[in-house]
């Protein structure tokens, strides 16, 4: 991969077939799901990237069994146990993994500690940190981000806990496939109404309940998780829809027709609900809010570059503390194209559309961020001279993705 990729725009409709991978949040939900179970699960449909590999990896490492047999298929033994690993469990800037792990760990046989890159210890993770606690786990994060460290104990005895999912759905979905391995039923329950991306705790709810778990919402804030673990099977993962979500936008952006192998009512992933917004270019409505499709809120902004009217995207707030700052790099690379085009407002990002001819060729740095990566090449299916630095980044969730521009006749050209 170069260093740079400039993507030329086409002149035309882009038309084919290209396939976006597995959905990392299944998987990697699967991943652990099937590693906490007793026996052998068949993962299908998975996706391969850098987020599911340090899962994988992290679970290898902790005494599970996980085999490759495809290029979309993880092999996944477990006991029903967890191991303490020999050194610590490197996660890159993977924040479901991190996440999930974090709250697992409690399972395993002794210390286990956690960490990442340098982007992933600027993420927080105290809030799970305090509701682990509450439950009995010994576990410490000092800076409030990974590094993190857990004294697993092989189990835990707590049966109630709060926790504060402001910043990220991701502590619920922690706690709640924690919860099925307890000694007690465990009742998870909302600090408050704000939450990062509800529809993600009804994705974790449904993979738990596919593998044998009994959870049960009781209201909008509280779940009640009866313990007895979870028991292998096997378990198909339906297509990313947050990738999915570049796809329908290239496709809305050059008027072409472009099929995933899915339609949009088939996916349970909140991000699919995008796809109506984009349908709505080149008039999207004048607010837009992100709270429960985050992200898909890179995708939408640049659309909203190509809007007859200003966009600005609300309960968005949550954004700050992604992969990078994406209101803040959304706001900056948006405004290369032309100036002042996208601006923060608070926790707000308003995006102004400009006519095509006052874009201007520009160089878009990513942030080490796939989804700003992604995001930004699409203004470059219209606008000459779009350059993606550091394009390599895409690998986290969507390693196919310059291969399948290419297919759909995108042609990318290697920068310096």
């Amino acid at each position: 991969m170069p260093d740079a990729l400039t993507i030329v725009p086409p002149g035309r409709p882009l038309r084919g077939r290209v396939a976006p991978p597995g959905s990392k949040s299944i998987t990697n939900r699967a991943l652990l799901l099937g590693a906490l179970a007793r026996g052998t699960s068949r993962l299908t449909g998975a996706l391969k990237s850098d987020d599911t590999h340090h899962m994988a990896n992290a679970l290898r490492a902790m005494g599970v069994g996980v085999q490759e047999p495809d290029a979309t298929g993880f092999t996944v033994t477990g006991t029903g146990r967890l191991r303490a690993p020999a050194a610590p469990l490197f996660l890159g800037n993977a924040g479901t993994a991190t996440r999930f792990l974090t709250a697992a760990a409690a399972l395993a046989d002794g210390r286990v500690v956690l960490t990442g890159d340098a982007h992933m210890q600027k993420r927080p993770i105290a809030p799970l940190i305090a509701a682990l606690r509450s439950l009995g786990v010994a576990a410490e994060a000092p800076t409030g981000c990974p590094p993190v460290t857990v004294q697993g104990r092989g189990g835990f005895d707590g049966d109630a806990v709060t926790i504060d999912a402001g910043l990220s759905s991701q502590y619920v979905s922690a706690l709640l496939m924690l919860a099925a391995c307890g000694r007690h039923p465990v009742t998870v329950a909302l600090a408050g109404d704000a939450i990062g991306a509800r529809g993600y705790i009804d994705l974790t709810c449904a993979a738990m309940r596919s593998f044998g778990a009994t959870v049960e919402q009781q209201d909008n804030a509280t779940w009640l998780v009866q313990p007895g673990g979870y028991a292998a099977r096997d378990f198909h993962i339906e297509p990313d829809a947050s990738a999915a979500t570049y796809l329908w936008a290239a496709e809305m952006l050059t008027g072409g027709a472009i099929d995933i192998g899915a339609a949009p009512e088939a996916f349970t992933q909140p991000d699919a609900r995008a796809h109506a917004l984009i349908l709505q270019l080149p008039h999207l409505p004048a607010e837009i809010d992100g709270s429960q499709m985050q992200d898909a809120v890179p995708t939408l902004a640049v659309l909203a570059a190509f809007n007859d009217t200003p966009v600005r995207f609300v309960g968005i707030a949550n954004l700050r503390v992604k992969e990078c700052d994406r209101i803040s790099a959304l706001a900056t690379e948006l405004s290369r194209l032309v100036p002042g085009m996208a601006v923060e407002d608070g926790d707000d990002l308003v995006v102004t559309p400009m006519p095509v001819g006052r874009f201007r060729p520009a160089r878009i740095e990513t942030y080490g961020d796939h989804r700003i990566a992604m995001a930004l090449a699409l203004a470059g299916l219209r606008v000459p001279g779009v350059t993606i630095l550091d394009p390599g980044c895409v690998a986290k969730t969507y390693p196919d993705y310059w291969r399948d521009l290419g297919l759909l006749g995108v042609v990318l050209q290697p920068a310096t």
